[in-house]
């Protein structure tokens, strides 16, 4: 898109920021323009804006536009896309390890989402009631970069709202597969806090339930339970059901618990005779019951292949 930035369009008199122009032309917060003008996609009178220029001056001589379609997911019907069910306003998908659900930017491609806008064009703007829609049309729960399995896309927002409310009312039933190191316990079950202590990248971890923790603020009760399906000889098979949902809370729980996902970046184990065959992190979204619905993803090859080694 582009076009000139009259004065009324940002109630500014000339001269004004560029962030506050950029707002103008794609009807987005200040905020947001800031992040369009960070991830390449403004230029100004034919450069290229950087970060830097957000509060760089304009006047009615310059020309700003927005290279990118602002507020609408890349479709990519070209895209490998595994759908595992779909219904009346809905479609569940089997996600890769190593592929993003949505993405971050204007133009990314690459991610799941791109694929279900290409074979689902409807999906696009789906969440807006709840400020989501855009970047993360039809998003109801996410998934891990690494994790592969069932993911859910809602593609009206009369679905979109009722997934949301059955996830946070804990009414969708969400289970795992997972390969950890060592030997847990037969069953368990974990009800801890878990707190994100760093960002970029992304760092969870167990902190103590008292209010005087400096993490506690930040926390929140975060309760799963498992049960064991196959020994092996250094690592275990496990049958996972989340309680709660919150970011790398399996990973997290197990590491904290000494029994690392196999093949996890972050929270893997230094070594481990199992470790080492890993092709990936073997962390599997499984199965998916939520209004009404049930959809099931097989394991990966992976897997398999740490299972059926001695």
């Amino acid at each position: 898109m582009s076009q000139d930035v009259p004065p009324a369009a940002s109630g500014e008199a000339w001269p004004q920021r560029l962030d506050m122009a950029v707002a103008a032309v794609a009807g987005v917060s200040r905020r947001r323009a800031q992040r369009l003008i960070a991830d390449g996609v403004v230029t100004l009178n034919g450069r290229v804006a950087k970060s830097g220029d957000k509060g760089r001056m304009i006047g009615p001589q310059d020309r700003v536009l927005v290279t990118a379609e602002v507020g609408r997911v890349l479709p990519q019907p070209e895209m490998p896309l595994v759908v595992l069910g779909e219904g009346d306003g809905w479609v569940a998908v089997d996600k890769p390890a190593g592929v993003p659900v949505h993405p971050l930017r204007e133009g990314e491609a690459g991610t799941l989402l791109n694929a279900v806008a290409g074979r689902y064009p409807q999906v696009q703007g789906v969440g807006a009631s709840g400020d989501e829609g855009g970047l993360k049309s039809g998003v109801v729960h996410r998934l891990d970069v690494e994790t592969s399995g069932v993911l859910l896309f809602a593609l009206d927002e009369e679905r979109w709202q009722r997934f949301r409310q059955a996830f946070s009312n804990h009414t969708a039933d969400k289970r795992y597969t997972a390969i950890v190191s060592g030997h847990p316990p037969e069953h368990g079950e974990v009800d801890l806090r878990l707190a994100v202590t760093q960002h970029k990248p992304a760092r969870v971890q167990a902190v103590p339930d008292d209010p005087s923790h400096p993490h506690h603020s930040d926390s929140r009760r975060c309760t799963l339970s498992w049960n064991v399906t196959q020994r092996l000889a250094a690592a275990s098979q496990l049958d996972i059901q989340l309680g709660t949902g919150f970011l790398h809370q399996i990973r997290a729980t197990f590491a904290h618990l000494g029994h690392p996902v196999l093949g996890d970046p972050v929270y893997g184990p230094t070594s481990s005779p199992h470790e080492t065959k890993a092709s990936r992190m073997l962390l599997h979204a499984t199965s998916l019951r939520i209004e009404g619905i049930e959809v099931e993803s097989p394991l990966p090859e992976a897997f398999l292949d740490v299972g059926s080694q001695p």
